[in-house]
């Protein structure tokens, strides 16, 4: 036999052999993978540092128990919970978390069948980087759809800078001692904020899919009912729940009260926030975005501004949306305005034709056709039809700023359903 051919035939056993091997050890690979969950966020809330009179007392964060209590949109099988020190200034050390499903909305008061604790890498407490999230173990922990839960933590040192979130509407319950598992916290501190809470996750089947809305104190859900979950955003996760064709759209409210799209005020400005409040949330396929109106009313303030002043902070606004549109398109997300509301005769509206102007230039922009996927003209839902530039009297919680239930519940209903349908 040619020496060449004998060569040339060996090598190309080799090569087969080889190419076997690795089909083969591919298979053994696939065989032994188990998929992992898709994660669909089913509750989610802004962090910013909280202002000093809506901190925590660093002595009542001495060997601390905190009980917070929130509502989620959609249901699943398996959960998992994040926890946030965004704005930490050194690690932050949790010896446990547990969850457990309350009583109800407006109590400390627990299931104890229902009491779970939460794992870190296979562990009870967890060290969280500052600046970082963490994201706990998934656990089988069935939850229904439009339900409460509560996320129990226990730290046993103050960290030096707290995150939270200042406008939770929602009661939290501070106790001394580690009581994690306790049914009851009686003799507990109360307030209205959240801390170290970011997220909460479900198990996802195909076709479900979040929205997150960024927003300000109206998507917060400044003048709603405490414990009542009746912000706008609630009232829309309720009626895609009551549609079989929705019923898998989350809904993640990221409002912060006196958020800009241009500046910080009590919290990051809304530009800044895209990365972790819109692109960083799972299963996210939508946005809403609701936010201008303190960048209109903060600048409204400024006495005799000229003309350029109006023209450059509208130019300026435009720019901001244009910037959300951009990084959400870059990731096949659909991005839905929505028009600012009236608010003639609040403390923002100085009865400035330029004022006005600017109002209604930045809504112009927002409901022309080229610009986001879809319009929400909330300012029309809520507009008072004999003053267009006012709030319609029933929605007006009083400070003809933001809407009241009535008002929050008149948005949430002006959401069209078919923006989320396949």
């Amino acid at each position: 036999m040619d020496i060449a051919l004998m060569k040339r035939n060996v090598k190309i056993f080799c090569l087969i052999v080889i190419a076997c091997n690795l089909s083969l050890l591919g298979f053994a690979r696939t065989k032994h993978t188990v998929p992992s969950p898709e994660w669909l966020g089913t509750w989610a809330t802004s962090q910013q540092i909280p202002e000093p009179r809506n901190s925590l007392d660093p002595n009542d964060l001495q060997d601390a128990t905190l009980r917070q209590i929130i509502h989620l949109s959609v249901g699943g099988k398996m959960l998992r919970v994040h926890l946030s020190n965004a704005f930490g200034i050194e690690p932050l050390h949790l010896t446990s978390v547990h969850i457990a499903k309350p009583l109800s909305p407006a109590g400390a008061k627990i299931d104890p069948a229902t009491d779970k604790a939460l794992t870190f890498a296979g562990r009870g407490d967890v060290t969280i980087p500052a600046g970082a999230q963490y994201i706990s173990d998934p656990i089988e922990y069935p939850v229904a759809a439009l339900s409460n839960l509560a996320i129990t933590i226990h730290m046993e040192t103050p960290p030096l800078q707290q995150t939270g979130h200042p406008g939770s509407r929602s009661t939290s319950y501070l106790a001394h001692g580690d009581l994690v598992s306790a049914v009851d916290l009686p003799n507990a501190k109360t307030m209205e904020h959240w801390y170290w809470i970011s997220g909460v996750d479900v198990n996802a089947p195909a076709g479900a899919a979040a929205v997150v809305v960024l927003g300000d104190s109206i998507t917060d859900g400044h003048a709603t009912t405490t414990n009542g979950n009746d912000r706008w955003t609630d009232v829309l996760a309720e009626r895609l729940q009551a549609s079989a064709s929705t019923r898998m759209i989350s809904v993640l409210n990221q409002g912060l009260g006196g958020n800009r799209l241009l500046l910080d005020g009590l919290g990051p400005n809304a530009v800044s926030r895209i990365d972790r409040d819109i692109l960083a949330q799972p299963g996210i396929k939508y946005v809403i975005v609701l936010e201008g109106v303190n960048d209109l009313g903060v600048a409204w303030g400024r006495p005799n501004a000229s003309h350029s002043a109006h023209d450059a902070l509208v130019h300026q606004m435009i720019g901001a949306y244009k910037q959300i549109l951009l990084r959400a398109h870059e990731h096949g997300i659909k991005v839905f305005g929505a028009t600012i509301l009236p608010y003639g005769g609040s403390f923002y509206n100085r009865s400035n034709a330029a004022e006005e102007a600017d109002w209604r230039a930045v809504n112009d922009w927002i409901r022309a056709s080229g610009h986001f996927d879809a319009v929400i003209d909330f300012a029309k839902t809520m507009a008072d039809p004999a003053h267009p530039d006012a709030m319609l009297p029933a929605y007006d919680s009083g400070d003809h700023l933001h809407p009241g239930p009535a008002g929050y519940r008149a948005m949430g209903g002006a959401v069209p359903l078919s923006l989320f349908e396949k």
